[in-house]
Protein backbone atom coordinates (compact mmCIF):
# COMPACT_ATOMS: atom_id res chain seq x y z
CA UNK A 1 0.00 0.00 0.00
CA UNK A 2 1.21 3.38 -1.22
CA UNK A 3 1.92 5.63 1.73
CA UNK A 4 2.37 9.30 0.71
CA UNK A 5 3.48 10.76 3.76
CA UNK A 6 6.19 7.86 4.75
CA UNK A 7 7.77 9.13 1.47
CA UNK A 8 7.61 12.19 2.19
CA UNK A 9 9.32 11.55 5.44
CA UNK A 10 11.78 9.64 3.91
CA UNK A 11 12.87 11.82 1.49
CA UNK A 12 12.59 14.46 4.04
CA UNK A 13 15.44 12.25 5.98
CA UNK A 14 17.82 11.57 3.13
CA UNK A 15 18.04 15.82 2.94
CA UNK A 16 18.61 16.06 6.95
CA UNK A 17 21.58 13.06 6.67
CA UNK A 18 23.18 14.83 3.32
CA UNK A 19 22.61 18.15 5.14
CA UNK A 20 24.55 16.97 8.18
CA UNK A 21 26.88 15.39 6.21
CA UNK A 22 27.94 19.07 4.45
CA UNK A 23 28.04 20.18 7.92
CA UNK A 24 30.44 17.68 9.55
CA UNK A 25 32.76 18.02 6.67
CA UNK A 26 32.95 21.65 6.81
CA UNK A 27 33.84 21.33 10.60
CA UNK A 28 36.36 18.51 9.81
CA UNK A 29 37.86 21.23 7.12
CA UNK A 30 37.85 23.78 9.96
CA UNK A 31 39.24 21.52 12.49
CA UNK A 32 42.15 20.76 10.06
CA UNK A 33 42.63 24.02 9.04
CA UNK A 34 43.53 24.76 12.98
CA UNK A 35 45.57 21.65 13.05
CA UNK A 36 47.89 23.12 10.25
CA UNK A 37 47.97 26.82 11.85
CA UNK A 38 48.65 25.09 15.31
CA UNK A 39 51.99 23.21 13.44
CA UNK A 40 52.79 26.46 11.98
CA UNK A 41 52.39 28.55 15.24
CA UNK A 42 54.62 25.47 17.55
CA UNK A 43 57.28 25.28 14.42
CA UNK A 44 57.92 29.20 14.79
CA UNK A 45 57.98 29.09 18.03
CA UNK A 46 60.73 26.48 17.84
CA UNK A 47 62.24 28.46 15.29
CA UNK A 48 62.41 32.08 17.50
CA UNK A 49 63.75 29.77 20.65
CA UNK A 50 66.81 28.22 18.53
CA UNK A 51 67.51 31.29 17.07
CA UNK A 52 67.80 33.20 20.54
CA UNK A 53 70.01 30.23 21.58
CA UNK A 54 72.39 30.76 18.91
CA UNK A 55 72.54 34.34 19.54
CA UNK A 56 73.31 33.92 23.19
CA UNK A 57 75.90 31.19 22.58
CA UNK A 58 77.49 33.69 20.22
CA UNK A 59 77.68 36.55 22.86
CA UNK A 60 79.33 34.04 25.52
CA UNK A 61 81.64 32.87 22.73
CA UNK A 62 82.47 36.50 21.77
CA UNK A 63 82.73 37.52 25.93
CA UNK A 64 85.01 34.84 27.04
CA UNK A 65 87.58 36.00 23.59
CA UNK A 66 87.56 39.52 24.55
CA UNK A 67 88.63 38.44 28.32
CA UNK A 68 91.80 35.72 28.03
CA UNK A 69 92.92 36.13 31.21
CA UNK A 70 89.15 35.39 33.34
CA UNK A 71 89.58 32.12 30.44
CA UNK A 72 92.46 31.39 32.80
CA UNK A 73 90.93 31.23 35.61
CA UNK A 74 88.24 28.83 34.38
CA UNK A 75 90.06 26.21 33.07
CA UNK A 76 91.97 25.70 36.59
CA UNK A 77 88.46 25.79 38.24
CA UNK A 78 87.26 22.81 35.29
CA UNK A 79 86.90 20.44 38.24
CA UNK A 80 84.88 22.06 40.63
CA UNK A 81 81.27 21.65 40.90
CA UNK A 82 78.67 23.61 38.66
CA UNK A 83 77.75 24.96 42.20
CA UNK A 84 80.92 27.44 41.91
CA UNK A 85 79.96 28.69 38.04
CA UNK A 86 78.99 31.74 39.58
CA UNK A 87 81.72 32.76 41.76
CA UNK A 88 83.92 32.64 38.07
CA UNK A 89 83.71 36.45 37.70
CA UNK A 90 84.74 37.61 41.73
CA UNK A 91 88.16 38.67 42.03
CA UNK A 92 90.72 36.24 42.26
CA UNK A 93 91.98 36.55 45.97
CA UNK A 94 95.79 35.66 46.90
CA UNK A 95 95.59 32.94 49.44
CA UNK A 96 97.92 34.59 51.98
CA UNK A 97 95.14 37.12 53.31
CA UNK A 98 93.84 33.65 54.57
CA UNK A 99 95.87 34.38 57.21
CA UNK A 100 97.71 38.04 56.90
CA UNK A 101 95.08 41.49 57.54
CA UNK A 102 96.61 44.83 56.69
CA UNK A 103 94.78 46.43 59.66
CA UNK A 104 95.64 49.84 59.01
CA UNK A 105 93.74 49.46 55.97
CA UNK A 106 90.21 48.50 57.64
CA UNK A 107 87.30 50.71 58.27
CA UNK A 108 88.05 53.20 61.39
CA UNK A 109 84.71 53.41 64.09
CA UNK A 110 85.36 56.90 65.01
CA UNK A 111 83.81 58.54 68.20
CA UNK A 112 83.98 61.56 69.93
CA UNK A 113 86.51 60.29 72.37
CA UNK A 114 88.40 57.89 70.36
CA UNK A 115 88.22 55.05 67.39
CA UNK A 116 88.23 51.27 67.08
CA UNK A 117 89.29 48.76 64.40
CA UNK A 118 88.94 45.18 63.65
CA UNK A 119 90.52 42.24 61.93
CA UNK A 120 87.30 40.03 62.81
CA UNK A 121 84.39 37.81 61.52
CA UNK A 122 81.60 39.43 60.09
CA UNK A 123 77.53 38.07 59.53
CA UNK A 124 77.12 40.53 57.27
CA UNK A 125 79.25 39.70 53.84
CA UNK A 126 78.76 43.76 53.08
CA UNK A 127 80.78 45.12 56.05
CA UNK A 128 83.74 43.87 54.91
CA UNK A 129 85.57 46.85 52.91
CA UNK A 130 87.48 43.84 50.58
CA UNK A 131 87.86 40.90 49.60
CA UNK A 132 91.15 40.61 51.21
CA UNK A 133 89.45 41.63 54.82
CA UNK A 134 86.45 39.12 54.00
CA UNK A 135 89.26 36.15 53.36
CA UNK A 136 90.94 36.96 56.33
CA UNK A 137 87.67 37.05 58.59
CA UNK A 138 86.10 33.86 56.99
CA UNK A 139 89.43 31.78 57.62
CA UNK A 140 88.96 32.89 61.31
CA UNK A 141 85.63 31.81 61.36
CA UNK A 142 85.98 28.83 59.56
CA UNK A 143 89.22 27.67 61.54
CA UNK A 144 87.33 28.59 64.07
CA UNK A 145 90.21 30.39 65.98
CA UNK A 146 88.48 31.58 68.89
CA UNK A 147 90.27 34.80 68.48
CA UNK A 148 89.03 37.92 67.80
CA UNK A 149 91.55 41.42 67.24
CA UNK A 150 90.55 45.22 67.62
CA UNK A 151 92.52 48.43 68.80
CA UNK A 152 91.46 50.53 70.86
CA UNK A 153 92.52 54.89 70.72
CA UNK A 154 91.42 56.78 73.99
CA UNK A 155 91.85 60.24 73.65
CA UNK A 156 93.23 62.19 76.95
CA UNK A 157 90.31 62.09 79.23
CA UNK A 158 88.17 59.69 77.09
CA UNK A 159 86.33 56.99 78.41
CA UNK A 160 85.25 53.37 76.99
CA UNK A 161 82.08 53.69 78.22
CA UNK A 162 81.24 50.92 81.27
CA UNK A 163 79.88 47.57 79.06
CA UNK A 164 80.30 43.91 78.51
CA UNK A 165 81.04 41.10 76.18
CA UNK A 166 78.15 38.40 75.73
CA UNK A 167 79.90 35.63 73.72
CA UNK A 168 83.97 36.44 74.96
CA UNK A 169 86.58 36.97 77.45
CA UNK A 170 88.49 39.95 76.59
CA UNK A 171 92.74 40.25 76.83
CA UNK A 172 93.76 43.49 76.41
CA UNK A 173 97.81 44.51 75.79
CA UNK A 174 98.32 48.36 76.48
CA UNK A 175 101.12 50.08 74.05
CA UNK A 176 101.23 53.63 74.99
CA UNK A 177 99.55 55.50 77.69
CA UNK A 178 98.04 55.57 81.17
CA UNK A 179 94.53 53.92 82.03
CA UNK A 180 92.46 53.48 84.92
CA UNK A 181 90.42 49.71 84.56
CA UNK A 182 87.09 49.08 86.49
CA UNK A 183 85.85 45.58 87.07
CA UNK A 184 82.53 45.10 88.69
CA UNK A 185 82.09 41.72 90.25
CA UNK A 186 79.07 39.28 90.47
CA UNK A 187 76.57 40.52 92.22
CA UNK A 188 77.88 43.93 92.04
CA UNK A 189 79.31 43.94 95.97
CA UNK A 190 82.63 44.87 94.47
CA UNK A 191 84.22 47.33 91.73
CA UNK A 192 87.83 46.47 91.52
CA UNK A 193 89.76 49.24 90.23
CA UNK A 194 93.09 49.66 89.13
CA UNK A 195 95.99 51.68 87.01
CA UNK A 196 98.01 50.07 84.09
CA UNK A 197 100.52 51.92 82.21
CA UNK A 198 102.53 51.02 78.94
CA UNK A 199 103.74 46.41 78.29
CA UNK A 200 101.27 45.27 80.53
CA UNK A 201 97.67 43.36 80.42
CA UNK A 202 94.56 43.40 81.76
CA UNK A 203 91.69 40.39 81.60
CA UNK A 204 88.15 40.86 81.61
CA UNK A 205 85.64 37.72 81.54
CA UNK A 206 83.18 36.79 79.40
CA UNK A 207 79.79 38.95 80.33
CA UNK A 208 81.75 40.97 83.08
CA UNK A 209 81.16 44.69 83.18
CA UNK A 210 84.54 46.63 82.94
CA UNK A 211 85.54 50.29 81.50
CA UNK A 212 88.82 51.91 80.45
CA UNK A 213 89.44 55.71 81.33
CA UNK A 214 92.92 57.34 79.54
CA UNK A 215 93.98 59.13 82.51
CA UNK A 216 97.04 60.42 81.27
CA UNK A 217 97.73 63.52 78.85
CA UNK A 218 98.81 60.97 75.79
CA UNK A 219 96.60 58.95 73.38
CA UNK A 220 96.10 55.13 75.83
CA UNK A 221 96.44 52.69 72.33
CA UNK A 222 95.15 49.04 73.39
CA UNK A 223 95.69 45.76 71.38
CA UNK A 224 91.99 43.49 72.51
CA UNK A 225 92.03 39.91 72.06
CA UNK A 226 88.82 38.31 72.27
CA UNK A 227 88.11 34.30 72.99
CA UNK A 228 86.01 34.39 69.41
CA UNK A 229 85.66 33.75 66.39
CA UNK A 230 81.89 34.65 65.64
CA UNK A 231 81.10 38.66 65.55
CA UNK A 232 81.58 39.94 69.36
CA UNK A 233 78.40 40.62 70.67
CA UNK A 234 78.84 43.81 73.27
CA UNK A 235 76.23 45.71 75.18
CA UNK A 236 77.13 49.36 76.45
CA UNK A 237 75.47 50.28 79.71
CA UNK A 238 73.99 53.86 78.08
CA UNK A 239 72.03 51.57 75.11
CA UNK A 240 71.08 49.64 78.08
CA UNK A 241 69.54 52.86 80.07
CA UNK A 242 67.71 54.03 77.04
CA UNK A 243 66.48 50.78 76.02
CA UNK A 244 64.24 50.43 78.98
CA UNK A 245 61.34 51.78 79.86
CA UNK A 246 61.04 54.88 81.99
CA UNK A 247 58.65 53.02 84.78
CA UNK A 248 61.24 49.78 85.10
CA UNK A 249 63.90 51.98 85.08
CA UNK A 250 62.77 54.22 88.00
CA UNK A 251 61.15 51.44 89.50
CA UNK A 252 64.43 49.48 89.48
CA UNK A 253 66.98 52.68 90.83
CA UNK A 254 64.16 54.36 92.99
CA UNK A 255 65.67 57.66 92.09
CA UNK A 256 65.06 61.03 94.02
CA UNK A 257 62.31 62.33 91.86
CA UNK A 258 61.00 59.33 90.53
CA UNK A 259 60.37 58.70 86.76
CA UNK A 260 60.68 62.72 86.33
CA UNK A 261 64.48 62.27 87.34
CA UNK A 262 64.77 59.30 84.27
CA UNK A 263 62.93 61.62 82.08
CA UNK A 264 65.98 64.47 82.25
CA UNK A 265 67.94 61.74 80.07
CA UNK A 266 68.75 61.78 76.56
CA UNK A 267 70.37 59.73 74.41
CA UNK A 268 73.14 61.42 72.51
CA UNK A 269 72.97 61.52 68.20
CA UNK A 270 76.21 60.12 68.56
CA UNK A 271 77.43 56.81 69.36
CA UNK A 272 79.14 57.11 72.92
CA UNK A 273 81.01 53.82 73.15
CA UNK A 274 84.32 55.94 73.59
CA UNK A 275 83.16 59.06 75.12
CA UNK A 276 84.59 62.11 75.62
CA UNK A 277 81.90 65.11 76.33
CA UNK A 278 83.15 68.77 74.99
CA UNK A 279 81.92 70.12 78.50
CA UNK A 280 83.51 67.24 80.97
CA UNK A 281 84.87 69.47 83.25
CA UNK A 282 81.61 71.54 84.29
CA UNK A 283 80.66 67.95 84.68
CA UNK A 284 82.87 65.63 86.77
CA UNK A 285 85.15 67.37 90.08
CA UNK A 286 87.02 65.92 92.51
CA UNK A 287 88.11 62.64 90.63
CA UNK A 288 89.31 59.87 92.31
CA UNK A 289 91.58 56.94 90.90
CA UNK A 290 91.42 54.60 93.74
CA UNK A 291 93.17 51.20 93.36
CA UNK A 292 91.99 47.75 94.75
CA UNK A 293 93.91 45.37 97.19
CA UNK A 294 96.43 43.40 95.34
CA UNK A 295 94.27 40.43 95.92
CA UNK A 296 91.40 41.76 93.84
CA UNK A 297 93.46 43.55 90.96
CA UNK A 298 95.95 40.60 90.21
CA UNK A 299 92.98 38.72 88.78
CA UNK A 300 92.60 41.02 86.16
CA UNK A 301 96.01 42.61 85.68
CA UNK A 302 99.20 41.08 84.58
CA UNK A 303 102.26 43.40 84.66
CA UNK A 304 104.01 41.35 81.27
CA UNK A 305 106.53 44.27 80.59
CA UNK A 306 107.94 43.30 84.38
CA UNK A 307 107.73 39.45 84.11
CA UNK A 308 109.98 36.63 83.32
CA UNK A 309 112.07 36.92 80.07
CA UNK A 310 112.87 33.52 78.26
CA UNK A 311 116.29 34.87 76.18
CA UNK A 312 117.42 32.82 72.87
CA UNK A 313 120.02 33.77 70.84
CA UNK A 314 117.91 35.60 68.76
CA UNK A 315 115.60 37.34 70.74
CA UNK A 316 112.68 37.42 73.85
CA UNK A 317 109.27 36.20 74.80
CA UNK A 318 107.65 36.96 78.10
CA UNK A 319 104.17 35.32 78.59
CA UNK A 320 100.79 36.16 80.61
CA UNK A 321 99.55 32.51 80.34
CA UNK A 322 98.35 29.55 82.64
CA UNK A 323 101.84 27.92 83.83
CA UNK A 324 100.62 24.44 85.30
CA UNK A 325 103.98 24.73 88.05
CA UNK A 326 103.95 28.34 89.57
CA UNK A 327 107.01 27.84 91.22
CA UNK A 328 108.88 30.64 89.10
CA UNK A 329 105.96 33.33 89.75
CA UNK A 330 105.42 35.75 92.00
CA UNK A 331 102.23 35.69 94.49
CA UNK A 332 100.69 38.16 92.41
CA UNK A 333 101.44 36.14 89.35
CA UNK A 334 99.78 32.83 90.76
CA UNK A 335 96.64 34.87 91.35
CA UNK A 336 96.52 35.86 87.31
CA UNK A 337 97.23 32.32 86.00
CA UNK A 338 94.53 30.47 88.61
CA UNK A 339 91.77 33.29 87.99
CA UNK A 340 93.03 32.48 84.22
CA UNK A 341 92.60 29.01 84.25
CA UNK A 342 89.09 29.05 85.77
CA UNK A 343 87.49 30.73 82.85
CA UNK A 344 86.54 28.60 79.59
CA UNK A 345 87.94 29.49 76.47
CA UNK A 346 90.11 32.24 78.23
CA UNK A 347 93.35 33.06 76.06
CA UNK A 348 97.43 33.29 76.36
CA UNK A 349 99.10 36.70 75.31
CA UNK A 350 102.77 37.22 75.36
CA UNK A 351 105.70 39.51 73.86
CA UNK A 352 107.75 38.37 70.89
CA UNK A 353 111.02 40.24 70.37
CA UNK A 354 113.25 39.09 67.13
CA UNK A 355 116.57 40.31 66.78
CA UNK A 356 117.91 41.79 63.50
CA UNK A 357 118.80 38.52 61.39
CA UNK A 358 116.74 36.57 63.98
CA UNK A 359 114.26 34.00 63.31
CA UNK A 360 111.62 32.33 64.89
CA UNK A 361 112.13 28.80 64.08
CA UNK A 362 109.25 26.66 62.02
CA UNK A 363 107.16 25.40 64.84
CA UNK A 364 103.59 24.49 65.81
CA UNK A 365 101.18 24.51 68.44
CA UNK A 366 99.80 21.42 69.79
CA UNK A 367 96.39 23.29 71.65
CA UNK A 368 95.96 26.96 70.08
CA UNK A 369 95.68 28.85 67.05
CA UNK A 370 97.47 31.79 66.81
CA UNK A 371 97.13 34.99 66.32
CA UNK A 372 99.45 38.33 66.35
CA UNK A 373 100.25 42.40 65.66
CA UNK A 374 103.12 43.82 64.09
CA UNK A 375 104.24 46.55 66.67
CA UNK A 376 107.39 47.33 65.31
CA UNK A 377 109.82 46.67 62.57
CA UNK A 378 109.34 44.05 59.50
CA UNK A 379 109.43 40.75 58.35
CA UNK A 380 108.89 37.86 56.86
CA UNK A 381 105.99 34.51 57.32
CA UNK A 382 106.00 31.51 56.23
CA UNK A 383 103.03 28.92 56.82
CA UNK A 384 103.41 25.33 56.05
CA UNK A 385 99.96 24.14 56.09
CA UNK A 386 97.97 20.73 55.01
CA UNK A 387 96.58 22.55 51.78
CA UNK A 388 99.31 25.32 50.93
CA UNK A 389 102.66 26.78 51.86
CA UNK A 390 103.40 30.43 51.60
CA UNK A 391 105.43 33.09 52.26
CA UNK A 392 104.57 37.22 52.93
CA UNK A 393 105.99 39.94 54.09
CA UNK A 394 104.48 41.88 57.33
CA UNK A 395 104.75 45.70 58.44
CA UNK A 396 103.86 47.48 61.40
CA UNK A 397 100.23 47.01 62.13
CA UNK A 398 99.51 43.72 60.19
CA UNK A 399 97.83 40.59 62.01
CA UNK A 400 98.42 37.66 60.97
CA UNK A 401 96.54 33.91 62.20
CA UNK A 402 98.48 30.57 62.03
CA UNK A 403 95.63 27.49 62.71
CA UNK A 404 96.57 24.85 65.14
CA UNK A 405 99.44 22.65 63.78
CA UNK A 406 100.03 24.68 61.12
CA UNK A 407 103.63 24.78 60.63
CA UNK A 408 105.05 28.63 60.61
CA UNK A 409 107.98 30.71 60.84
CA UNK A 410 109.27 34.37 61.50
CA UNK A 411 112.33 36.14 60.20
CA UNK A 412 113.02 39.69 60.91
CA UNK A 413 114.08 41.34 57.49
CA UNK A 414 114.50 45.21 58.80
CA UNK A 415 117.27 46.76 60.90
CA UNK A 416 115.61 47.15 64.28
CA UNK A 417 113.65 44.85 66.08
CA UNK A 418 110.27 42.99 65.29
CA UNK A 419 108.51 43.20 67.83
CA UNK A 420 104.77 41.09 68.06
CA UNK A 421 102.16 40.77 70.47
CA UNK A 422 100.48 37.44 70.25
CA UNK A 423 97.10 35.76 71.68
CA UNK A 424 96.76 32.39 71.99
CA UNK A 425 93.39 29.80 72.00
CA UNK A 426 93.78 28.28 75.03
CA UNK A 427 93.13 28.64 78.63
CA UNK A 428 95.47 25.83 79.58
CA UNK A 429 99.43 26.20 79.30
CA UNK A 430 100.84 26.77 75.76
CA UNK A 431 102.32 23.79 74.17
CA UNK A 432 105.12 23.89 71.29
CA UNK A 433 106.94 21.88 68.96
CA UNK A 434 110.24 23.44 66.99
CA UNK A 435 111.52 21.86 64.71
CA UNK A 436 114.87 21.33 65.25
CA UNK A 437 113.40 19.50 68.71
CA UNK A 438 111.49 17.29 66.96
CA UNK A 439 113.93 15.93 64.28
CA UNK A 440 116.64 15.95 66.76
CA UNK A 441 113.71 13.15 68.79
CA UNK A 442 113.18 11.42 65.73
CA UNK A 443 115.80 8.42 65.51
CA UNK A 444 118.52 8.27 62.81
CA UNK A 445 117.57 5.13 61.30
CA UNK A 446 113.89 6.38 60.84
CA UNK A 447 115.03 9.82 58.87
CA UNK A 448 117.19 7.59 57.23
CA UNK A 449 114.28 5.21 55.54
CA UNK A 450 112.31 8.84 55.07
CA UNK A 451 114.70 10.81 53.11
CA UNK A 452 116.74 8.34 51.14
CA UNK A 453 119.97 8.82 53.19
CA UNK A 454 122.59 7.54 54.94
CA UNK A 455 121.81 6.97 58.77
CA UNK A 456 125.11 8.55 58.82
CA UNK A 457 124.51 11.93 57.54
CA UNK A 458 122.17 12.96 60.04
CA UNK A 459 125.12 12.79 62.56
CA UNK A 460 125.49 16.18 60.96
CA UNK A 461 123.01 18.03 62.64
CA UNK A 462 124.25 19.60 66.28
CA UNK A 463 122.53 19.35 69.24
CA UNK A 464 122.95 22.61 70.81
CA UNK A 465 123.01 23.64 74.36
CA UNK A 466 121.21 26.69 74.07
CA UNK A 467 117.63 26.40 73.66
CA UNK A 468 116.95 27.82 69.51
CA UNK A 469 113.35 28.42 69.39
CA UNK A 470 115.05 32.18 68.13
CA UNK A 471 117.96 31.31 66.23
CA UNK A 472 120.57 33.86 65.33
CA UNK A 473 123.53 32.33 62.71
Amino acid sequence: MDNSAFEMHEDGSQKALSIGKMNTISRMEKERQWSLMSIFLLCLLACVITTAIGVLILSLVHVNNSQPHLNVHVASQAWFPPTTAHKVQKKVVDPKFQFLNHLPKSKVFEFPGGEIQWARYRNNIKDYLSEEEEAFGTNLNSQRSQITLGTLRIKSKGLRAPHWHFNANEHGYLVQGTAWIGVVDDGGEVATTYNVTAGQVIFFPKNTLHWIKNVGNEDCFFLLFFSTHDELQTLDIDDVFFSTPEDIASRSLKPEGGIDFIRKFHKQAEDQGVNLPPNLAELVTNVSYGQSPDSLVWRYFFDLKGSKEYQFPGGVIQQAQYWKSGSELSNNEKIFSEFLHQHQNALALSTLRIYNNGLRQPHFHFNANEMGYVLSGCGKVGIVSAQSTMEFNIHIGDVVFFPTGAQHYIKNTCDEDLLFVLAFSTGDQLQTLDMDDYLQATADHILAQLFFRKQSEFKKIPKFKEDQAINLP
